[in-house]
């Protein structure tokens, strides 16, 4: 069965037998009857872990040289002395001498509480900033809101006080929606509520718990240097210590003269109206915090509000003046075990930006949270996603590498969850984790951060391969240029099988899609990259399956990518290493199995590893064999054809399926290139041998295989005599029944090279062949002129010597006839029902294949015998 040579090879398809515009779909189903045709095969299945840890229980890590998926998280994790907010206003020194605390008693002395006006009359007289805050809540955004002079404030207090105030409840209201609402801080009501509040905080505290909270509200201690232990925090220590009567929070002359200039003033007025919310807004939640410390639920509710209220008040990052307090509060909160508790400071904290030690607990803390999945679905509702993926973006990698390892390790528990994970996709996590590896791929193996980056890099793949699974993920991949960052990565990263494992998973799933696997195809640098990991990890079946098949993937379709990977020094070498060594790992394993049958019954189960890696090994090969020059030079390449019958000689189609039928399907496509060298056309009859019993199974998809090997052997005269001693001939008859037009062609393409020769042509008056033949071509002829061309060229070599019409033909010569006649008016032949594409690929192959033969042999039965000897049909 020898097909002709397609011009658009070098184009990348397949060897088909007329070169047509378009493919249609009967065009698809004559693919499947191709001499030379590609091999698919299943992608590696990875079973999902049973547990969720930075390294999985495969990792190629010792224990002793990776960090720990499980630890201890406690307050004292945290380090209290890099709370520290940033300093926006640089200030002068003090210009007084300071005080020194000689005792406690000077030293509570020192604590100055603000207090509050005492009647209705000094509330209305507020400062000028207290007007200013009252007006920007109303408005939404009280720190954005332009600065109006004091003066221009207090003359317009008392008109608009009534509704500046009943805004400000409103603010408040909404901040505290999600338990209950604050009643509303009229004029005496408000000032009373924050006073009993107050004094009740004060006389519950008592030792370091009370000058903690003491620190909250306001009140500070003295340093040893004399200054304000709040005093970096630009907080007007005047202030604090004599209340003006004529407003809530007064301003200190003294502190304002040392700084000048408007950006200035404005920071000061910003930290006046920062004082006012805090008290007003955020010391009421802390206090909640403190009273329902026994309360899970209440103090995720607390934790909410606190977060919602941080957030209107613009105090989230790092120049919140109170940062350090809150922090401190946060950090103790650690303490009480509960993971819904842990997300909600775990998302507070991270938005207050901190860095160091700080940004690693907290980064365990949310790896902690992510770790347990049965937390998933609190982690949806409370958008924790948002702020990792910021720490990704924004901190630096080289400075908070174990930081960001913990990190990266919680959206990887994170992209295990379906929900999860196209909520990453949405927010462009795969572009934003492309950009983290080309930094990681910045760093050289020299570098002192290399191999700590090693393990970031693990959780980076890790989720890349999960992102994988979604289109639009796969689009971001390919169009930010995934595929070169992938193989810097493989290319610096040999050494670490863990994450050339991850990089190969991905690279299995994404080569299965046409776009990406035409990029990777592209990437010249792929093909010794992979050379280079077989040769390297040659026993690590889960890398090497993986290689494999992609680079079944890269051979299936694209000519370009078969010329490439051959060319490559030691590519058809190593293959060959691979096939000996997994198929003594196979033979080696059924010898064990053998030896213990009697101990041992239940059957091992295929396909074994070896027998998929075999499997998707003797894939590559299939598909490299449709280039011409690659096919030629694995048909000469006896060690190839030696390991491919072995597997026939060793395997059973019931065993092993696929093994057996892939075999047999690259023994095919190299059985096409007859030259002196073939290791085929040496081995042929033995492979015959090995053929008659796969064509003997039960397994239809074996025998149409076998037929197609045999369809080429057998135009060699040795492969012919076999058919006819071991009567191979009748089971081809016999599947001329098979009303499967695949299976009627492979046949009919043997029994066509049988009739080459005249001794042989007889065979098809036994087993009623001429009916069956004129019976197919009734059956599949107007669908497929193909194989009526080919039934059409059996019969016109069997009739070479015709005498009579009806002695030749018997009881079908009538049949034949009208059939024939039939067939060849065009009208009644082509159905014009059709779309015009499949009508015109139908009138082609009828035009050019299918009437020439018919008409002679039309002629012939007509004419009843023919004087002069009739030419025999070349081979099929």
């Amino acid at each position: 069965m020898q097909p002709s040579k397609d011009k658009n090879t070098e184009k990348a398809e397949p060897f088909y037998r007329l070169s047509l515009p378009k493919k249609t779909s009967s065009e698809i189903i004559n693919e499947a009857r191709n001499v030379l045709r590609t091999l698919r095969t299943r992608r590696p299945f990875t079973p999902t872990g049973n547990q969720r840890k930075l390294f999985g229980s495969g990792s190629s890590r010792p224990p002793q040289n990776r960090p720990p998926s499980v630890f201890s998280l406690h307050a004292s994790s945290f380090d209290l002395a890099e709370s520290r907010p940033v300093s926006g206003v640089r200030l002068s020194p003090l210009d007084h001498k300071p005080v020194l605390v000689a005792s406690a008693k000077d030293e509570d002395s020192s604590i100055c509480l603000p207090k509050p006006p005492a009647d209705d009359a000094e509330v209305r007289k507020l400062s000028s900033a207290r007007a200013r805050f009252f007006r920007r809540t109303s408005q939404g955004s009280f720190l954005s809101a332009k600065m109006v002079p004091p003066a221009q404030n207090e003359e317009k207090l008392d008109s608009e006080e009534p509704a500046m105030m009943n805004n400000l409840c409103r603010s408040t209201n909404n901040c505290l929606a999600e338990q209950r609402s604050y009643a509303p801080f009229n004029d005496e009501s408000r000032q009373l509520i924050c006073n009993q509040r107050m004094s009740r905080l004060e006389d519950s505290l008592k030792g370091t718990a009370g000058k903690f909270l003491f620190q909250l509200r306001g009140e500070r201690s003295v340093n040893s240097d004399g200054r304000f232990a709040d005093e970096e925090q630009q907080f007007p220590c005047d202030q604090m210590k004599k209340p003006d009567t004529s407003s809530a929070w007064p301003r200190s002359p003294g502190w304002k003269k040392r700084v000048t200039g408007s950006e200035d003033e404005t920071r000061i007025n910003e930290l006046e109206e920062e004082e006012i919310f805090w008290h007003i807004k955020i010391l009421p939640i802390l206090q909640e915090l403190e009273e329902v410390e026994d309360n899970i639920e209440n103090l995720c509710l607390a934790c909410t509000k606190l977060y919602q209220a941080l957030n209107e008040g613009n105090m989230l990052g790092k120049r919140f003046k109170r940062r350090s307090v809150l922090l401190k509060l946060l950090y103790k909160l650690v303490d009480v075990d509960s993971d819904p508790l842990c997300l909600k400071l775990a998302k507070i904290i991270l938005a207050m930006k901190v860095d160091g030690k700080n940004l690693l607990g907290v980064c365990k803390l949310a790896f902690k949270i992510c770790r347990n999945e049965k937390n998933d679905y609190i982690i949806q509702n409370d958008r924790l996603l948002d702020c990792l993926l910021e720490v990704l973006r924004t901190e630096d990698l080289q400075k908070n590498s174990e930081a960001l390892l913990y990190c990266m390790g919680a959206i990887k528990f994170m992209s295990g969850n379906a929900v999860l994970l196209n909520e990453m996709v949405n927010k462009g996590a795969a572009e934003m984790l492309l950009q983290l590896m080309k930094q990681i791929n910045k760093v050289k193996e020299n570098d002192t951060y290399f191999s700590n980056l090693g393990h970031l890099l693990v959780q980076l793949t890790a989720t890349l391969r999960n992102l994988a699974d979604l289109p639009p993920a796969r689009c971001q991949l390919v169009c930010n240029g995934a595929v070169s960052e992938l193989c810097v990565a493989l290319e610096q990263r040999m050494n670490d099988t863990d994450v050339c494992t991850y990089i190969v998973r991905i690279f299995s799933k994404l080569s299965s899609y046409s776009d990406f696997c035409a990029a990777l195809a592209d990437c010249s640098r792929c093909y010794v990259l992979f050379l280079a990991l077989l040769n390297k990890h040659q026993k690590q079946q889960d890398l090497v399956i993986r290689i494999i098949f992609i680079l079944g993937n890269l051979t299936e379709k694209n000519n370009q990518a078969r010329e490439q990977f051959f060319k490559e020094r030691g590519s058809v070498n190593t293959l060959i290493s691979l096939f000996q060594t997994y198929h003594e790992l196979d033979l080696n394993a059924q010898k064990r199995y053998h030896e213990r049958g009697r101990e041992d019954k239940n059957h091992p189960k295929h396909p074994s590893e070896a027998e998929d890696v075999l499997i998707k090994l003797i894939r590559v090969l299939a598909n490299l064999s449709i280039h011409p020059s690659v096919g030629a030079a694995l048909a000469a390449a006896h060690r190839i054809v030696e390991l491919l019958v072995t597997v026939l000689e060793c395997k059973s189609v019931d065993d092993c399926e696929e093994l057996v039928i892939n075999a047999a399907t690259t023994i095919n496509n190299l059985s096409y290139y007859k030259m002196k060298s073939s290791a085929v056309q040496d081995k042929k009859l033995h492979i015959a041998e090995m053929l008659l019993k796969l064509l003997m199974s039960n397994n239809m998809d074996g025998v149409v295989e076998a037929v197609r090997v045999f369809g080429n052997l057998s135009q060699y005269h040795e492969i012919c005599d076999f058919i006819m001693q071991k009567k191979i001939y009748k089971f081809m008859i016999a599947l001329l029944d098979a009303k499967n037009q695949d299976v009627c062609f492979s046949a009919c393409g043997v029994l066509l090279n049988l009739t080459v020769d005249k001794n042989k042509r007889a065979l098809l008056m036994e087993e009623g062949g001429i009916g069956k033949l004129v019976d197919c071509l009734q059956d599949f002829g107007p669908a497929d002129w193909q194989l009526a061309c080919l039934i059409c060229k059996t019969l016109w070599n069997y009739s070479e010597n015709i005498t009579s019409a009806a002695s030749c033909f018997g009881e079908d010569t009538n049949t034949l006839l009208v059939l024939l006649t039939s067939l060849l008016d065009e009208e009644v032949a082509l159905d014009y029902s059709l779309d015009t594409d499949l009508r015109d690929y139908h009138k082609l192959y009828w035009e050019r294949e299918f009437k020439p033969v018919a008409e002679k042999l039309l002629d012939r039965i007509q004419s009843h015998q023919s004087c002069l000897p009739a030419a025999t049909i070349t081979p099929f």
